[in-house]
């Protein structure tokens, strides 16, 4: 096995990854424009707590009216 084919050698592996390259701020915009173009493509999703808080505050308007009514 040569130097080049392993596991950490010089010139292979971390160095050639092109996210630990780019500034902080430009893999934070790419992660952005992803989002985006997920979102666009119709991948959104509404986080499960999202849910669970408007399904309680409808519950509770619910249960309001019907006890001051």
């Amino acid at each position: 096995m040569t130097d080049e084919h392993r596991p950490g050698a010089p010139g292979k592996g971390e160095d050639d990854d092109p996210l630990r390259k780019k500034p902080m701020w430009e893999r934070r915009r790419d992660k952005i424009r992803e989002e985006i173009a997920r979102n666009r493509r119709g991948e959104y999703t509404v986080p499960t707590w999202v849910l669970v808080v408007a399904l309680v505050a409808i519950i509770a308007a619910w249960a309001a009216i019907i006890v001051f009514a």
